[in-house]
């Protein structure tokens, strides 16, 4: 019997609870899982494509029960090209609600006419998870909110270690300097 080796790409841009859930589960129904860290400088990342793969290795190696099957790639390439170097025949993807659903049907349809040999095995976020956003979780961390609920307690210092610094804005410019907003105050 081959080995049954998938691919789970995203930019992880912080890596959340949500993303470890799929990762972990998805290790469960696989031989081998490549994590993908895909560069997309496009979403202007908080994190470094350097930061972001040591971050989710460090994820990856507290997995007790599925580590050993895990293995935590950059990658710059075309998503199938990629699955091929890797040797991988299934990409994991997480669905949170019916939203992501068209958006991951497309890419499913596209991938599987750049290589009919690859299939996508989608999996339905935990119900805990459904509603964390990676954008979000930079959102909320970003003005100070608590996001401890969302992210383990590796990727919360990290997070509070890039806000403190002042490098928490796309690919780790300083936060631009602001003029100060007047709010027009409405008539008596």
């Amino acid at each position: 019997m081959s080995t049954r080796v998938a691919i789970y790409p995203g930019t992880f841009d912080p890596t959340t609870n949500g993303h470890i859930d799929i990762i972990h589960r998805g290790a469960l129904v696989v031989d081998r899982l490549v994590v993908g860290v895909a560069v997309n400088a496009g979403k202007g990342p908080l994190f470094s494509l350097d930061e972001r793969v040591a971050l989710m290795r460090s994820e990856v190696a507290a997995m007790d029960d599925v580590g050993h099957k895990i293995e935590v790639r950059p990658f710059e390439t075309l998503l199938m090209h990629f699955a091929q170097s890797v040797g991988a025949k299934i990409i994991v993807r997480g669905l949170r609600a019916v939203s992501d659903f068209e958006y991951e049907f497309q890419m499913a349809g596209m991938n599987k006419r750049l290589d009919p040999t690859v299939e996508t095995l989608f999996l339905m976020a935990s119900e805990n998870q459904q509603f964390i956003s990676s954008r979000f979780v930079k959102e909320v961390g970003r003005l100070g909110g608590d996001i401890s609920h969302f992210v383990s307690p590796r990727i919360h210092a990290a997070m509070r270690a890039k806000f403190a610094t002042g490098t928490a804005f796309a690919g780790g410019d300083p936060a631009p300097t602001l003029p100060p907003v007047t709010v027009p105050r409405a008539p008596l």
